[in-house]
Order: C-alpha cells, then structure tokens, then sequence
C-alpha cells in the first residue's frame, strides 16, 4: 500500500492575528507527524491539540519571532521530557545559523539551576540545498526576503513546494514542475517581507498560479478578498492530501 502524504497547517495568519494562528505547518506521512516548518507563538500548542505529540523534526525559514517565538517553550517541552529530549531534529539552513544563535541561544541560564545550552535539547543539523528525514529528501532554496541569504523555502519533489515569507520568486518555481502543490506566502498589498495579491498574478505563469494556495494572511476580511481575486486560500486548519 502507498505512503499517504498530507499537508496540515497549524496556523495561516501574519504576525499581526495570533487568531489565525502563526504561519506553520506539519508534513503528515501515514497519520503520523514528520516534519513541522516554523514554530510560532501558537505553534506548539495548536500542534499538540492536533496530533498529542510532537513531529520528530522541525525546519526552520526564517528568524522572525512569529515563526521562531514559539521553540523557547519548546526547549522546555523537550528538555523535560525523556523520550524527546535531545531527539527532536532542528534543521537549520546555514545562512540562518548566527542569526539564529543570536536571538535563541546565547541566554547563558536556561534553568535556573544552569548546566543546560538551548541545542542540548535538539539534535541540531545545518543543511544547504538538502537534507534527509523520515527517509525522504527534502530541498531547501533562498526566498527574497530582506537581505540575502536571510530566509529559505523548503520542497519535498512531487508533492509540495512551501516558500516561507518571501517576494515573488518565479525564477524558482519554475524549476519544480512535477505538479507540487505550491504553498504561498500572500498579503493584499506586497512590502519587503510579503508578496502582493497583484505582484503574484503580475509575475507568475497562469500554470503556476493555480497550483499555488496562499496564506500569511491578515485577517478573514482580506481572505475573501484574495478569494474574490482568484486565489486558493489556505483556512485555518487547513488540510491537503498530497501525490501518493
């Protein structure tokens, strides 16, 4: 029998509506979390409500704080915890590394008792194009957004594409196009971080645009916005089945 491949999204909103939760997402392989992207405020809780534990890995895009906020509470999740302490993978793409340990991990006491660095409760991995989990090849690309090297998209061949918050990027996209299921970063109005509503339908091929569903988005009103402008929109919760 196939491997089933679903998509679940723990959280769609921008940094703006913690009540649409912080952009993250769990890549589901047989019922199981494998991988989770981003770790927000809402992130961990909305995650445990869904499956009752925690994926095994966890791939990070950026350093902004509504998608990384949420891995100090999860430091502690996992340091008291037996069974997860120093098991969960982090992988972090190499241009995020200082960043990263600067805003995350240079608090020197942790616990109040010390004795403990912030990646004693991960297995941290440092990956550049590609990296390996749950026996599968994932790929990791930069994305536009700010300055370079500040921010990563990650796809696993033949079932998604998730581009993180960026710019357009057309000149990416078209290098997958084994119909992965593209997951978009989307505002009403495009600014350094986000892609605009118009900006994505000004710059990608009709063909690319209907793969794509969107979310990072500012609240419901500007959802049935983008939907009034033709585009998929990723619910809260929303879920997908991927290629078999």
């Amino acid at each position: 029998m196939a491997d089933q491949h679903f998509f679940q999204f723990l959280g769609v909103g921008d940094a703006r509506n913690l009540e649409l939760g912080s952009s993250s997402a769990v890549y589901e392989r047989n019922g199981e979390p494998s991988l989770l992207i981003d770790c927000g405020p809402t992130t961990e809780a909305r995650c445990m409500a869904r499956y009752g534990r925690l994926p095994t890995g966890i791939f990070i895009t950026h350093i902004h704080m509504d998608h990384v906020a949420g891995l100090e509470g999860l430091f502690y999740s996992a340091w008291f915890s037996a069974s997860q302490r120093g098991k969960i993978k982090l992988y972090l793409p190499l241009g995020l590394v200082k960043y990263f340990h600067a805003r995350l991990a240079t608090f020197p006491n942790l616990l109040a008792e010390g004795g403990v660095n912030f990646y004693d409760a991960f297995q941290t991995v440092i990956v550049s194009e590609r990296f390996w989990h749950d026996s599968l090849e994932f790929l990791v690309f930069p994305v536009r957004h700010h300055a370079p090297d500040s921010a990563f998209g990650i796809a696993l061949p033949g079932k998604f594409v998730y581009t993180g918050d960026t710019r357009p990027i057309p000149e990416v996209l078209d290098t997958f196009n084994s119909g992965e299921v593209i997951f978009h970063d989307v505002a009403l109005r495009g600014n350094p971080s986000h892609s605009g509503a118009l900006e994505l339908q000004a710059e990608y091929r009709p063909e690319l645009l209907d793969r794509l569903r969107v979310y990072h988005y500012d609240s419901s009103a500007s959802a049935e916005k983008l939907i009034e402008l033709g585009f998929a929109v990723v619910p809260v919760s929303g879920r997908f089945e991927l290629a078999p």
